[in-house]
């Protein structure tokens, strides 16, 4: 492959069918969505409830991964802006004693600027360049945390997080944080929904389509890749935040590559090129890192093969297939 090579030379882009008909199609998905959403409160398990919990902040991380990936650019560091958010988070709440919504604030905020300063350097790489820089990039974060002293608790992490609590109310119970984290999924599906509506939305895809053409009709390439940048890891910076608190507990370890690494693999099962892919990335890959979670090397095994198979044989993912069956475009 040539090194100059973008991302978006991997992702297949169909005839869009126009505004009306994705319009009416997420019509009929949302109110699929709330049902479905609503599934967990009604099981007894705690095992399935965590897992509820997980799929939930897995859209809102995925989600943000998308963005940069519709614009052409893959991303593999995604996880260290999820660690940023949670970090940042859990030294305002426990060390400064800020509130939750302020402390998640500042997570976001922190992700969102860091990924503003680092994007402003490295934006100007394309394709493979590009993605070894970001892989450099998370594992300086890694070390750095290990580093950090009393700030990060190194290798220990931070524990005995407290839990997250809005105007006196507390989400302390798998329960009552699976609301909370539901609600923060649908309302990020809802914004990349809203986005997508909107010229800057058409400017992102513009730009993974061909680069060339959007900077001739007047698109600016990096000023639009870098939105996406800073968009999607401030996502990644607030799933963070959430999962720090929902879990009580951070290390370094919890934001390595792996985890960059399972993000690239849900948005490319569920389809790079839809709101819907990131969805049903989350709902099918999530279980599975639990269910393998005392054999780290099957799971690593069973993503290279699975991203391999995809990128082969599906490789408008998910979305994709039921894209081909209607005989339209994949994108949401």
């Amino acid at each position: 492959m040539h090194a100059s090579s973008s991302i978006s030379t991997m992702k297949p882009r169909a005839p869009d069918s126009g505004a009306g008909a994705p319009q009416a199609r997420w019509r009929l998905w949302l109110p699929g969505l709330l049902v479905l959403f609503a599934l967990p409160l009604f099981t007894s398990s705690p095992f399935h409830m965590h897992l509820a919990v997980l799929i939930c902040l897995n859209i809102i991380f995925v989600n943000g991964l998308s963005l940069l990936s519709r614009t052409g650019q893959l991303s593999f560091c995604h996880a260290a802006f999820m660690g940023m958010g949670a970090y940042a988070s859990v030294i305002a709440t426990t060390q400064w004693h800020a509130p939750f919504l302020l402390s998640v604030a500042l997570g976001v905020a922190v992700a969102a600027a860091v990924a503003f300063l680092l994007g402003a350097v490295i934006l100007r790489l394309q394709g493979v360049y590009f993605v070894l820089v970001t892989f450099c990039f998370g594992e300086l974060f890694r070390l750095f945390l290990l580093e950090g002293g009393s700030y990060t608790g190194g290798a220990n992490g931070i524990a005995n997080i407290p839990p997250a609590s809005i105007l006196g109310l507390a989400f302390d119970t798998k329960t009552s944080f699976y609301v909370l984290a539901a609600a923060c999924a649908f309302a990020s599906i809802a914004l990349l929904i809203a986005l997508f509506r909107t010229p800057q939305g058409t400017a992102l895809d513009a730009v993974g389509d061909n680069q060339e053409l959007a900077e001739a009709s007047g698109i600016g390439i990096q000023r639009t890749q870098m939105f996406a940048f800073v968009l999607g890891s401030a996502m990644a910076g607030f799933a963070g935040a959430l999962l720090a608190h929902y879990l009580g507990f951070v290390s370094p370890e919890s934001f390595n590559q792996h985890i960059s690494v399972a993000a690239i693999v849900m948005l490319v099962i569920g389809g790079r090129a839809s709101v819907l892919g990131p969805i049903l990335g989350a709902l099918i890959m999530t279980p599975l890192p639990e269910l393998f979670r005392s054999a780290i090397e099957t799971q690593n095994i069973l993503y290279g093969i699975t991203l391999i198979l995809v990128l082969k044989f599906l490789p408008g993912g998910l979305v994709g297939i039921a894209a081909k069956l209607r005989g339209k475009g994949g994108k949401a």
